[in-house]
């Protein structure tokens, strides 16, 4: 339905069973780009929690993110965190977050969680991980003990963990592989999304995720989008990307995607995190983002800064009694210096702290400025500022070019 929001129209498209599980709400997109604004709302009638779009989503793989509590995740302005099945089903295991009343709970978190099923570690684990029809059979990296993660089982996790948005299980393949593996992967996670959907014992309050699959292949793609869709779930990932592939097709991949899949629902492209990759991919039409690389660069001294990587370490920032960011909101820049940051990175865990609560604000505070210049029908204008102060010689990415120009973004020469 259409109705009249501050002087804009915005589509309204509510999940519902027996209540608005997830409400997408369209409230503006770019008159030239495939960029859009939205708010998706979560969780239960009693603790609806509104996550603005288009958003990145820190990952707190074991229910916590390095070095941070969750009131100053929350402190940043995080409103929907990623944590991981696999991990979580482990350790602490299912039994104790069942007991603690899910992950929320034991976690001390009032926020929204996404979980990821478990299907990366077929790729990042896949030494340890032999994959059949019935699902994965993983050896723990902690003590050799075997687990087998079946659609059912992920799920049955996922439950256990009580996030608001569960992903399928869905059979993984590196974004390098080519031949039949990548066509019998794709097949595989339509037929796991079925199984998924029917083992998910809290649909009044947990939304299942489809994800695409298709590797490469623009036809396998679009065939597992069209079987997706029919599936008809709250919100759509584009999976089996960001693993070395060229960023040529990556980009391509991803338009490909946004453009077949439906307009009033939430679409998430997984494990992608740069700076330039979150602004090219909005422009593409994706909503939402997550990623371990703030928090993984700042425990290598590195704070994320409008012209890219500022490395802590380096003399210049021993003298520099600046901030990282003069216009950072973040807690770090309110009170630190960058000379005082470089005498702790390398010597005191306190400079990954402090460097991660900067980094993931630099995250959101991009996706924030992103969302408002959507509104403000400043869009293009937007990412031309963005990439003229990430690359002040103009010399762009060549991918990020193309991408944004096939959206009708042109870059100054």
């Amino acid at each position: 339905k259409l109705r009249k929001w501050d002087g804009r129209k915005r589509t309204v498209h509510c999940v519902t069973l027996k209540m608005p599980l997830l409400c997408y709400e369209l409230h503006a997109t770019c008159p030239v780009s495939s960029a859009r604004a939205a708010t998706m709302t979560l969780g239960p009638a009693d603790h609806r929690n509104e996550v603005r779009l288009p958003i990145f989503m820190p990952v707190g793989t074991q229910g916590t993110m390095k070095g941070l509590t969750t009131k100053q995740l929350a402190a940043t302005g995080c409103r929907i965190m990623l944590s991981n099945t696999y991990h979580l089903g482990l350790r602490p295991g299912p039994e104790l977050l069942e007991a603690a009343g899910g992950l929320h709970e034991f976690m001390a978190w009032k926020g929204s969680i996404l979980t990821d099923s478990g299907g990366f570690q077929m790729v990042s684990l896949l030494s340890l991980a032999q994959i059949t029809e019935k699902g994965v059979n993983f050896r723990s990296p902690h003590d050799g003990s075997e687990m087998l993660l079946t659609p059912e089982k992920s799920i049955q996790l996922q439950n256990s963990i009580g996030a608001d948005i569960i992903m399928q299980l869905d059979d993984v393949v590196s974004s390098l592989t080519t031949g039949p593996r990548v066509e019998e992967a794709m097949h595989r996670s339509i037929r796991w999304l079925d199984r998924c959907i029917g083992a998910n014992a809290n649909p009044d309050s947990q939304n299942v995720f489809a994800i695409i699959q298709g590797g490469l292949d623009p036809v396998l793609r679009a065939q597992c989008v069209a079987e997706m869709v029919k599936r008809d779930t709250p919100g759509y990932a584009i999976g089996g990307l960001s693993g070395g592939e060229d960023k040529s097709k990556f980009w391509r991949v991803v338009k490909q995607c946004c453009e077949l899949l439906p307009k009033d629902k939430p679409r998430y492209l997984m494990g992608v995190g740069y700076a330039v990759d979150l602004v090219v991919c909005v422009a593409l039409g994706v909503d939402m983002f997550d990623c371990v690389f703030p928090t993984r660069t700042a425990r290598f001294g590195m704070a994320l800064v409008k012209t890219g990587q500022l490395n802590l370490k380096g003399k210049e920032c021993a003298d520099d009694t600046s901030p990282i960011d003069v216009d950072c909101p973040c807690e770090t820049c309110a009170h630190y210096s960058r000379a005082y940051l470089h005498t702790l990175v390398g010597r005191e865990p306190v400079a990954c702290h402090l460097l991660s609560i900067h980094n993931i604000t630099y995250q959101l505070q991009l996706m924030r400025s992103a969302r408002q210049s959507i509104l403000d029908q400043q869009f293009p204008q937007f990412v031309v500022k963005f990439m003229v102060e990430m690359y002040p010689t103009k010399k762009y990415p060549e991918w990020a070019v193309e991408a944004l120009a096939s959206v009708t973004i042109e870059l100054p020469p």
